[in-house]
This record gives C-alpha cells, structure tokens and sequence, in this order.
C-alpha cells in the first residue's frame, strides 16, 4: 500500500494524468490568449482614447504574463511528471494578470475598483506565480544515478 493509498487518495496512472494536465495546459493557454488579447486592447484605448497611465500599466502587465503563461504551459509538456508545477505558475499568472490589470482599467476607466485590494491580490499573485516557476524549475531539476534526466521528456 501507497502512502497515498493509505490516506484515501486515488492516485492516477501516469498517462492518465498526463491527459488531464495537457487538458488544463490547454485550457491555460486559451486563457493566456484571451488575457493577450485584452492587453492589446487595453494598450490601444491608452493610446488612442484614454490618456491614463494606469491603462497602459495594466497592457503592459497583462501582455508579458499571458506571454509567460504559455511559456509555462510549454515547460509542463517538456516535463509531464512534474508538469502541475507549471500549470500553477500558469494558474497564478492568469489570476493576478486579470486582477491586477482589471483593477486598474477599471480605475480608469469606470473610475472604480473591482473590489478592495484587488490590485494587491493580483501583484502578488504575480509575485507567487514567478516563485512557482522558480520551484517548478528545481523539481524538475533532480537527475538519477546515470545522469539522465528523472523523467521522459516524449511521454
């Protein structure tokens, strides 16, 4: 009996869960195209119909992590094993993304907040998002005895 046995987890079998993480990378990426998409609109209204910095912040912020979510959700297809690593670097950049980047359109454009401290949820949500790259990295990281890497990078 597995540990995760023991507790009562069901654990997957490693090509099953491999479906379900090329699913949700994916999805993630649907959703860092919609979040790029925003950006560029978001940079356009600055510069062509509301002169707020605040606008252009937020493109720029929206666009460099809609970028790094794909960029992430490449790394969890590179290393399937340890993929959910990535997958919640992607999670945190899409979420703080559109926190932060909705807070401030909507300051400038509606003159109002999504709500208290979305902002600050988002920047560091953000913040996590690059610490989970950063520890998704050296998960994947450790080598076996022969040098190799721990995991088939083809599965």
């Amino acid at each position: 009996m597995t540990l995760g046995e023991g507790i009562g987890l069901r654990l997957r079998p490693v090509k099953q869960r491999s479906g379900i993480l090329r699913k949700w990378a994916c999805a993630a990426a649907a959703l860092a195209g919609l979040t790029g998409a925003s950006g560029i609109i978001l940079a356009a209204t600055a510069a062509h119909g509301v002169p707020d910095p605040r606008l252009q912040t937020a493109a720029n912020f929206m666009l460099l992590h809609a970028a790094a979510t794909l960029a992430v959700c490449g790394l969890s297809f590179a290393a399937p094993q340890r993929g959910v690593w990535f997958l919640g670097a992607a999670g945190l950049f899409l979420c703080g993304s559109l926190l932060f980047g909705g807070d401030l359109a909507a300051r400038a454009l509606a003159g109002t907040r999504l709500f208290p401290m979305a902002a600050p949820l988002g920047g560091t949500l953000l913040i996590l998002g690059w610490v989970f790259v950063a520890l998704a990295a050296l998960v994947v990281l450790p080598q076996t005895a022969d040098g190799k890497p721990d995991q088939k990078i083809d599965e």
